[in-house]
């Protein structure tokens, strides 16, 4: 068993995508079993492969993930979160998207919902997403 020497941590590079329509709902996707933090609600996309830019994730993950075509000049930066897991740390930067091709479907056994800003908080999530939902509401980012 390998082990970080001190004051070393693995850090995993996340994308995540607020998709917003024109309701200014929220799509959020069920974690389905099988994986960790399986029944917890998130924002959609995934890691970041490497030398992939974070942009180019969201693109490959939402199509692979939902069946959309996004446009990368259309993902627009918002904020990030940095949390530390046990065994690693995150860090998951948050684009919006208010524009895309197709109608989102769940391709990889999830759970999707859009959502409004006032529920995304009863909503449980892993704790990494918890503080960006509280930056959307903070930023008004949906309106």
């Amino acid at each position: 068993m390998s082990r970080e020497p001190p004051g070393k941590v693995k850090v995993v590079l996340v994308a995540a995508c607020a998709l917003i329509d024109g309701e200014g709902r929220v799509l959020m996707a069920q974690r389905p079993e099988g994986k960790a933090l399986a029944g917890l609600w998130e924002f959609p996309g995934g890691k970041i492969e490497g030398g992939e830019r974070p942009e180019d994730a969201l693109v490959r993950e939402l199509h692979e993930e939902l069946g959309i075509a996004v446009d990368p000049a259309d993902l627009e930066p918002f904020t990030f979160a940095s949390y530390g897991y046990e065994g690693f740390h995150l860090l998951m930067p948050l684009y919006l998207c208010r524009r895309w091709k197709g109608a989102a479907t769940p391709m990889e056994n999830q759970q999707i919902a859009w959502t409004a800003l006032a529920d995304l908080a009863a909503l449980p999530m892993p704790p990494a997403d918890v503080p960006l939902v509280e930056a959307l509401k903070r930023k008004g980012a949906l309106v």
